[in-house]
């Protein structure tokens, strides 16, 4: 019996949208929230994907670059004529895909419009939207959030330049006069919160549609849409000074990265290999040998921290000769072949005068629990066991073999990695 090929994954690409004008909040993209740009936010929320194949932030503003590249994305300048205040998104996101395909010589089979301005996106709501469209059928998809209030409308009030044009006492004259209602609900009835219809807020934070509906429609809501729920909890888009200043607030609350180590809390950085520094899966030729695949990003992470003077080692059990190449590649020193790599990491710290509580360890599974006793900053990287994760002290966004490493370098050295 012969088997089917699995068909091949989806080509997703990850469009992040972001000028450099902004009259609401200037300089919004590059404001920082939890200590992070939006833009690299956006990013480091799309590398994190376990479905996004590529990342691209489409830009007009040569800062927006910078931070966008170190922060492991593609750039696509934007042209003047798609980087006004009246450019639509959709515009931005086809430039963008047609840029990028024309790059890499490879078609999109779906495209991901993510929003800087919602700050607390995740990486598994944007597996979500994909995964609505790859696996569910859905021709596009977007975040919603539960939503229970009761909308009003000022019935007097035509438009929201009109309103702002009148004054309170004027305003609610002209209510008295014709009389506000009810949008979502009778005014004359208040019915309980479980006996109404549920409502859904789009969130604004990522949509995903099928590349060739999308270029054919021109818009991101076509054929049948599909809404993936999430944390209403999280839900904060960015457009005024003052949603600036909550989100700053809120991080602590609600950032993965809240709690994570600088650079005055370390003094030496070990990483794991199998499943922190790769995705934990390994192809085998017909000869018996192996490959994995690694991020570049994370190579520039290391090469960062390496310039910043902190000690860098790799520890693994494997003895491969995978580990030892990179190793070199890095140039980094290397323990392969390790039973207990809690002892190996105790002596390599006392040999070179390291107090193992001032050691940041990367890792993904329980084979890294005995560092994880060891040293000060025990980190799981997103995707790792979920004993290692509890066990850890601060968690990736990103996964293993797609930025983790880059990631943690951002919180040492900051999330350009200034040289």
């Amino acid at each position: 019996m012969t088997t089917e090929p699995a068909p091949p994954a989806a080509r997703v690409l990850a469009v992040i949208p972001a000028r450099g004008g902004s009259k609401g909040v200037p300089g919004k993209n590059l404001a920082a929230v939890g200590g992070v740009p939006l833009v690299a936010r956006a990013v480091l929320a799309c590398t994190g994907s376990r479905r996004v194949s590529d990342v691209v932030v489409s830009t007009d503003d040569p800062s927006i670059a910078e931070v966008a590249r170190s922060a492991g994305a593609q750039v696509v300048l934007r042209p003047v004529a798609i980087a006004g205040d009246t450019a639509t998104s959709e515009a931005a996101v086809l430039h963008a895909m047609d840029a990028h395909e024309a790059m890499s010589g490879a078609a999109t089979d779906v495209v991901l419009l993510v929003q800087c301005t919602s700050p607390f996106i995740t990486s598994e709501e944007i597996d979500g939207v994909v995964a609505a469209v790859t696996d569910g059928g859905a021709d596009t998809a977007h975040t919603v959030a539960p939503f229970h209030g009761f909308i009003w409308r000022d019935g007097g009030a035509e438009s929201g330049a009109d309103a702002a044009a009148v004054t309170n006492a004027a305003a609610a004259k002209v209510n008295a006069a014709a009389g506000s209602f009810g949008v979502n609900h009778d005014k004359t009835t208040r019915p309980r919160r479980q006996d109404r219809p549920q409502d859904l807020l789009e969130t604004g934070a990522a949509y995903a549609m099928r590349a060739p509906g999308f270029r054919a429609a021109q818009h991101r809501f076509f054929g049948r849409t599909a809404l993936v729920r999430t944390d209403a909890a999280r839900v904060l888009e960015i457009d005024e000074p003052a949603d600036l200043e909550r989100a700053r607030a809120l991080a602590p609350l609600l950032d993965p990265r809240a709690g994570t180590p600088t650079r005055d809390d370390v003094d030496a950085v070990v990483l794991d290999f199998d499943g922190t520094q790769t995705d934990d899966r390994v192809l085998i030729d017909a000869e018996g040998h192996e490959t994995v695949t690694v991020h570049r990003g994370d190579g520039l992470g290391i090469a960062a921290l390496r310039r910043a003077g902190l000690p860098v080692l790799i520890l693994s059990t494997e003895t491969n000769p995978v580990v030892a190449a990179r190793a070199r590649k890095l140039r980094v020193p290397v323990l392969h072949g390790i039973d207990r790599k809690d002892l190996a990491l105790k002596q390599w710290c006392e040999e070179n005068g390291i107090a193992p509580e001032r050691v940041l360890y990367a890792g993904n599974d329980v084979n890294d629990l005995g560092c994880f006793a060891l040293v000060g900053w025990p980190v799981a990287v997103a995707g790792a066991h979920d004993v290692v994760r509890a066990a850890a002290r601060a968690v990736t966004t990103a996964h293993g073999g797609r930025g983790a490493i880059r990631e943690i370098a951002a919180w040492l050295l900051g999330p350009t990695l200034a040289r």
